[in-house]
């Protein structure tokens, strides 16, 4: 059993894929601009980060392809669903992101959508690109230790 998360703090969701498809080498926590429709959305979970990636334009940093479903309650003010939010980076950690996503096979990735204290965070991770066959390592490894907590869960 799992240990409970800290006083305010709650992951809204998770991107399994980047984990399945990426070698993550490091990760950065980042605050991110939203709108109130947008909020109230990730607040119930109602995004899709599948798709999602890191670019830096102009000195800042971008999270494009976050797909937030309209806010049924909205209305008119409602938020357009696939538009690019900023991300809250100091200067020196966009440089540094910059630098990497720069060198070939590098990318940055959203892992988690959580809420901290009340702010929703995003939690960044510089990945690598897996191969076909390290994802068939991945699996082999999972499948043995999978066998071998079944087989001693059985001895007792």
């Amino acid at each position: 059993m799992a240990a409970p998360p800290p006083d305010g703090f709650k992951v809204l969701m998770r991107n399994k894929r980047a984990r399945h498809d990426y070698f993550v080498e490091s990760t950065l926590e980042a605050g991110i601009v939203l709108q109130g429709s947008e909020v109230k959305s990730l607040r119930e979970a109602h995004a899709v980060m599948g798709d999602a990636y890191v670019h830096i334009r102009n000195g800042e940093a971008w999270l494009a392809q976050l797909q937030v479903t309209e806010y049924k309650w909205a209305n008119r003010w409602n938020h357009a669903p696939k538009r690019e939010r900023k991300l809250l980076l100091h200067r020196r950690e966009i440089e540094k992101l910059d630098e990497v996503t720069a060198q070939k096979g590098y990318t940055v990735l959203p892992l988690e959508v959580y809420l901290k204290a009340g702010k929703i965070k995003v939690l960044l991770g510089v990945c690598k690109g897996k191969k076909q066959y390290d994802k068939r390592q991945e699996e082999k490894r999972k499948d043995a230790t999978r066998d071998m907590d079944k087989a001693l869960k059985q001895r007792r």
